[in-house]
């Protein structure tokens, strides 16, 4: 496990310089994620300022950049208790504390692992999908026309069916932003380009007296202070259940991110729970100071890293830096122009789109593809933490599904220098012969009867043969297959032939005994799975070969005749 090293001397001047690049630039980075999330920008600062070095004093990743994400503001925006009616306040803090218990539980309980059951398809869907979302809801601010259609989609059909309406100086203050941020971020500016984009892109409006364009101070308070720590009502728990665990899921997989993208200092890779122990504490101390939930952002971390951080003091110093700035800047942030932010929002959208990725899952196969544009179309048209939910049982039941559908059983046959070949099982089974089956797949209750349907059909001349049955690798029958193995056994022993079970795990064999089916197959005909593959097999072909041997009947004599 890395040491943790908060500050390191020889490196003080990296980290500060570092710090202070990702302080300046993340503060109309998260006024846009909270402007994004339909929330005060303010929420999302204080969010920032506290999230960053919480997160990095307690996750594992040393570079790991906690703070307001995109991706999670969508979320935020269409759940409507946070932005709507009094005490709205209160239900944001709940959200943030309620993601952050989900996040630091599973982090403390090392249950990183669990992102392997959120699909990359749905996670492709869903960026994509808010990708889009994020640059049809800026078209409002970008053209100064609101809309009151009832989603993204429709509403911006309605601007263009509306373009005489657009307000020109808008447009322009919009327009000028995002041409300077790609131009300046292109220049020795670099990060700071966005941040002297949207300065200049704002000045316009005094400039040229536009006072049409919507300002920050316009739509919300912005203070010259910090936060003080405010508990949200008891109340406002319970509907913050599944937009928290949602938030959870999307802010842990983006953190797992830089987890298996960022190296540690010392050249490994950081624990994914630990990291998920970090965004919790991080989303816990943001609720309780009047911030957004948060979580890892791969962009963040990139810039801090790309900044010269050596250290984790880095982000704590550009929590700091935040926290001065509001004191100092606080009411002039509120001359920022909404256009401004919605060009830079644009940008971040446009930026966010994955069409490579896209390719990938749609090449990938049907199910993937489905449960990608079930996920996309879900999350166009439907609160964001239900199309969340909905791509993953989707993609679960999907699994089962095709799971359920792939089963195969093979024959294996004992060739020249015992090379082992391997052909499809016969449709019915010989006489006096030893037959070795090897079933692929799943063996659970849903594949328990198409199992059934491919085991050799026992027919009256079946007489004398051994069917060796080989389990090496299944660890737990349910109770639907082994009533199969039983029937099977039964069926065999009535035409004198026997089932015998090679390969067979411990935990198998506990099962069959419980159950009883082991009466059915006959302890002598189970052989327990060795650290030798093949081994319990060739015991099972040897017992076999001799039980054939002597069951073979004589040939008739000329007397029998």
């Amino acid at each position: 496990m890395h040491k943790r090293q908060f500050i390191n001397p020889r490196t003080i001047v990296s980290d500060i310089t570092a710090g202070l690049v990702v302080g300046i630039v993340s503060i109309p980075d998260s006024m846009a994620s909270g402007i994004l999330a339909a929330i005060n920008p303010i929420n999302a600062v204080y969010a920032a300022m506290l999230s960053m070095p919480v997160g990095a004093v307690f996750a594992s990743s040393v570079f790991i950049s906690v703070q307001t994400t995109s991706a999670m503001s969508m979320i935020i925006a269409s759940v409507p208790e946070v932005h709507q009616g009094e005490g709205s306040l209160g239900f944001l803090l709940a959200l943030s504390i309620l993601a952050g218990v989900f996040m630091l539980a599973l982090g403390l309980l090392k249950l990183g692992s669990l992102i392997r059951f959120v699909p990359n398809a749905v996670m492709v869907g869903f960026i994509n999908a808010v990708a889009l979302l994020i640059i049809l809801g800026q078209l409002g601010d970008l053209t100064g026309y609101s809309s009151d259609a009832p989603n993204k989609v429709s509403q911006t059909i309605d601007i263009f069916l509306n373009l005489d309406k657009v307000d020109l100086p808008s447009l322009a203050v919009g327009a000028a932003t995002m041409f300077m941020i790609i131009t300046l971020e292109r220049t020795r500016l670099k990060a700071f380009g966005m941040v002297a984009a949207i300065l200049a892109g704002s000045l316009l409006v005094p400039l040229f007296d536009w006072d049409s364009v919507v300002l920050v101070g316009d739509i919300a308070e912005i203070p010259n202070s910090l936060p003080r720590i405010q508990l949200p009502p008891l109340s406002a728990f319970p509907a913050m259940l599944l937009p928290a665990i949602s938030l959870a899921f999307v802010g842990l997989v983006q953190g797992s991110g830089v987890s298996k993208t960022y190296l540690n200092p010392d050249g490994t890779f950081p624990d994914t729970s630990g990291d998920f122990v970090g965004q919790g504490a991080a989303n816990i101390a943001a609720g309780l100071f009047q911030g957004m939930p948060v979580g890892g952002s791969v962009s963040g971390t990139a810039l801090v890293i790309n900044s010269g951080a050596k250290t984790r003091f880095a982000n704590i110093f550009a929590g700091g830096v935040i926290a001065v700035l509001i004191l100092l800047f606080g009411r002039a942030i509120g001359s920022l122009a909404m256009p401004a932010l919605a060009g830079l929002l644009i940008i971040v959208g446009f930026r966010t789109l994955k069409p490579d990725e896209i390719e990938m899952v749609w090449k990938t196969g049907s199910i993937q593809k489905f449960v990608m544009v079930l996920t996309f179309v879900a999350t166009l048209f439907i609160p964001l933490q239900y199309a969340v939910m909905l791509g993953v049982v989707g993609s679960i039941l999907l699994f089962v599904i095709q799971q359920s559908n792939e089963i195969t059983v093979k024959q294996w046959i004992y060739g020249p220098g015992d090379q082992v070949i391997e052909h499809d099982a016969p449709l019915t089974l010989p006489q006096n012969e030893i037959i070795i089956l090897v079933p692929y797949g799943s063996l659970f209750f849903a594949t328990a009867s198409l199992f059934e349907e491919k085991l050799p059909d026992i027919i009256p001349e079946t007489r004398n043969t051994a069917v060796i049955l080989n389990l090496r690798g299944k660890h737990d029958l349910g109770s639907t297959f082994l009533n199969v193995l039983e029937r099977y056994a039964e069926d065999l022993r009535e035409n004198s032939c026997r089932l015998m079970l090679a390969g067979t795990n411990p935990e198998v064999i506990r099962q069959l005994e419980k159950t009883g089916i082991i009466k059915a197959v006959g302890r002598e005909n189970i052989f327990r799975q060795t650290e030798i593959v093949g081994e319990s097999t060739n015991e099972a072909y040897d017992l076999a070969e001799k039980w054939v041997q002597a069951g073979r009947k004589p040939p008739a004599g000329p007397s029998e005749q």
